[in-house]
């Protein structure tokens, strides 16, 4: 296969349109043209085929392969992409994501153990659990309201039991655990969360969890009279069980 460009014929493999701008063609031999004009095609047997006309410019050359335009384009190798430096967020970025995600996370641990709810002793010597939910919670300050006009006995339930009368001072008792427990982990939650927005690094806010002794200068009037009551009970029920085994 051949073409003529400029009177001289050269062997070529193909030639073909790449675009409608571009010519690709595939010279076999070693000669190629110096310049570039009219392109007279042949076919196999050497007939005349036909004329391209127009495409005077080398786009670009590779080897014995060459690309002419028709429209005076030139290839020009892509600017390399030089991806961006990973961003580095600043030790104040760091700090403030910290204690957004922390204070997230400390919410989501006190209510779990809110909802977790109370283990109340009563008047028969009978320990029974009952959880705090939100609807818990609207149940039992439902029933202090009972309570409050002078009922004796009250309907209400344990988890996993059916529901069943309690007396007055049970029903005080379940609805008095159940306030405590509720305030001491919202009120312990708010330190937490004094804690966490004075820390000065990242680092300080993720050592903080839920159950950690908040210290004395982030512990408000009220976390300290409940910290106080915990001790109290719990230097009780250390007596009781040296009382049991002695």
């Amino acid at each position: 296969m051949k073409v003529k460009i400029k009177d001289t014929e050269y062997e070529i493999i193909s030639i073909h349109p790449e675009s409608p701008n571009i010519m690709r063609i595939e010279f076999s031999g070693e000669t190629m043209p110096d310049e570039w004009g009219e392109i007279t095609t042949y076919t196999k047997g050497g007939m005349e085929a036909g004329h391209v006309m127009g495409y005077d410019t080398v786009y670009k050359a590779e080897g014995r392969t060459v690309y002419l335009s028709n429209d005076g384009s030139i290839y020009h190798e892509p600017e390399p992409v030089i991806p961006p430096e990973p961003y580095v967020p600043t030790p104040e970025e760091l700090l403030l994501e910290a204690q957004t995600a922390k204070k997230r996370e400390i919410a989501e641990a006190c209510e779990r153990r809110i909802y977790t709810g109370v283990s109340v002793t009563l008047a028969d010597g009978t320990v029974e659990h009952y959880s705090l939910t939100e609807h818990d919670q609207l149940n039992l300050f439902g029933k202090q309201s009972q309570l409050a006009t002078g009922a004796e006995i009250l309907e209400y339930h344990a988890d996993g039991q059916p529901c069943r009368y309690y007396s007055a001072a049970d029903m005080q008792s379940i609805i008095q655990a159940a306030m405590w427990h509720v305030s001491y982990h919202t009120t312990y939650c708010n330190a937490l969360n004094m804690w966490i927005a004075d820390c000065q690094t990242a680092d300080d806010v993720w050592s903080i969890f839920y159950g950690a002794d908040v210290p004395e200068e982030y512990r408000s009037e009220v976390l300290n009279a409940y910290l106080i009551q915990i001790a109290a009970m719990a230097e009780v029920n250390q007596n009781e069980e040296e009382e049991t085994i002695s």
